[in-house]
């Protein structure tokens, strides 16, 4: 571990980048309809605007996961910092929805090589006695900022226009840059023998798999092009992610080398389970927000802004109790904490569901709201602490990439299975919908939907929220098998010495 005399102001630095790649992750969804109204698009190729952001973000995790521990966190969080930033600056300046796409998936890579750090610096930077207050800020940031994207979205959509949602991204990504240059130390390297042939395998695999996934909807399950099949990608890709297991065993046990994914990790089932569930949490962020936003500003007439504060108990109550779940990780038993937590989530969830009508009155929603603050507030720390706990230093870029991509591939498929969810619905739901097959277009398109299509819209998301739900809920069930701790941190290794990257 090494010790650095002022972790905090680098982990704060630090910060500010995560903050703002977790914010982009859902402050699209709150813009959707005002993006469709824009640049005169549909609700399939809107939602790829998120789904190419998801894509890109998660495909390379592992890897630049093990690329921080190779050439520093430092310096691929500031790369991926710059990418982020002028991607970021692109996507506001984008004049088509293809364009915003392709810039959304530049700014997902630069994340990528953001994400990793954060954690790994973590764990080699603060004692283990340290972590939990670490994590907590940790935590507490991805919980806020997956809850505060909606509410940032909607003022700023409101006030400037969509295009703000990127452009806000452009000074804070300055000041995120310059306050790492200062703050963020050059930590001691590992030299690892890079796996390219583990690389190529996960990447293509992921891609493929979660490609299908995604354009499942749009080509109705059938054929893509020449031939290949949406069936065809995802079992490719299934089989291409068997093939990267397989390696990677072979790898560490035939080459004695070390792979790019150490599945000696999951010997630990405290570091698998958490990895399940942070998947599914990553599912349910993603998949719970579209059905919601969607109804509130097409049923209710909600503003972007309106829409975006009933969903601000959650972030108030999840920053308010983040300092007091800090200092319970040290000695905190997670198969207590956060089972109980990922429940009252399923359960604010369900409350949504059951709430989504016409006729329910608007300031209803904000009790769901805080129960999923509540509820966030035991997950995002904890079970990142339960996670890493006893990560050692040479595997920190390698455990947190792993960590980072499980959570991003929930994502992305809570991103793919609500959105061929909703049309599905809308399909039965509103049959003889203007466009056809369910799907909002005309007036639906531009937010104003009509009175008499409000109570079968409002069928189909709160079926839509119901996934979500059962998502956490089985969250809550497999983190049931966490084991408790030791009651002590485990002894620090030889300190390592700061050096240059």
């Amino acid at each position: 571990m090494e010790q650095i005399a002022r972790p905090w102001p680098a982990l704060w630095s630090l910060v500010i980048g995560f903050f703002m790649i977790l914010v982009d992750s859902t402050i699209v969804n709150v813009a959707n309809p005002k993006i469709m109204e824009g640049l005169n698009t549909d609700i399939n190729s809107v939602i790829w605007v998120t789904s190419a952001y998801l894509l890109s973000y998660a495909v390379p995790l592992l890897i630049t996961g093990r690329l921080g521990d190779r050439f520093g966190p430092r310096n691929l969080y500031l790369t991926g910092l710059a990418v982020f930033t002028l991607s970021s600056l692109w996507c506001g300046l984008s004049g088509d929805v293809g364009m915003l796409i392709a810039a959304r998936a530049v700014q997902g890579f630069g994340a990528a090589l953001m994400a990793p750090q954060t954690m790994a610096v973590i764990t080699r930077m603060f004692k283990p006695e340290e972590r939990g207050s670490a994590m907590a800020l940790w935590g507490a940031t991805a919980g806020v900022a997956t809850l505060v994207g909606p509410l940032l979205g909607g003022v700023l959509v409101d006030s400037l226009g969509w295009e703000w949602i990127f452009f806000v991204n452009v000074p804070v990504g300055i000041i995120g840059f310059l306050a790492a240059i200062r703050f963020v130390p050059k930590l001691q390297t590992h030299r690892h023998r890079f796996d390219w042939i583990g690389v190529l395998l996960s990447a293509v695999g992921m891609f493929l798999l979660v490609f299908g996934l995604q354009e499942g909807q749009s080509y109705n399950w059938g054929t893509v092009t020449g031939g290949i099949t949406v069936w065809g990608l995802i079992i490719a890709g299934v089989v291409v992610l068997a093939l990267f297991v397989a390696w990677q065993a072979l790898y560490q046990k035939r080459f004695k080398g070390e792979p790019l994914m150490p599945l000696d990790l999951f010997q630990d089932r405290n570091f698998s389970l958490a990895n399940l569930g942070i998947s599914l949490m990553g599912f349910t962020i993603a998949s719970m927000m579209l059905p919601l936003i969607f109804y509130i500003q097409m049923v209710r007439g909600l503003t972007p802004t309106e829409s975006a504060l009933l969903m601000a108990p959650t972030a108030v109550v999840s920053g308010a109790l983040a300092p007091l779940v800090g200092k319970w990780i040290p000695r905190m038993n997670p198969k207590v904490i956060i089972p109980v937590a990922f429940a009252l989530m399923s359960a604010s969830l369900f409350i949504y569901a059951s709430l989504t009508n016409p006729d329910t009155p608007v300031l209803m929603y904000l009790i769901p709201a805080a129960i999923m603050g509540v509820a966030s507030s035991g997950i995002w720390a904890p079970m990142s602490a339960t996670a890493l706990r006893d990560l050692p230093p040479r595997q920190a870029g390698a455990g947190s990439g792993i960590y980072n991509s499980t959570r991003q591939v929930g994502a992305v498929l809570g991103s793919a299975a609500i959105a061929a969810l909703i049309q599905a619905r809308l399909s039965v739901e509103l049959p003889h919908a203007p466009g056809g097959q369910g799907t909002p277009s005309g007036e639906m398109a531009t937010g104003v939907l009509p009175q008499f299509l409000h109570a079968g819209f409002s069928t189909a998301m709160s079926q839509a929220i119901i996934l979500p739900a059962c998502a956490v809920l089985i969250a809550a069930v497999a983190t049931l098998f966490f084991i408790r701790p030791t009651a002590t941190a485990p002894a620090a290794p030889k300190q390592e010495k700061v050096t240059t990257d």
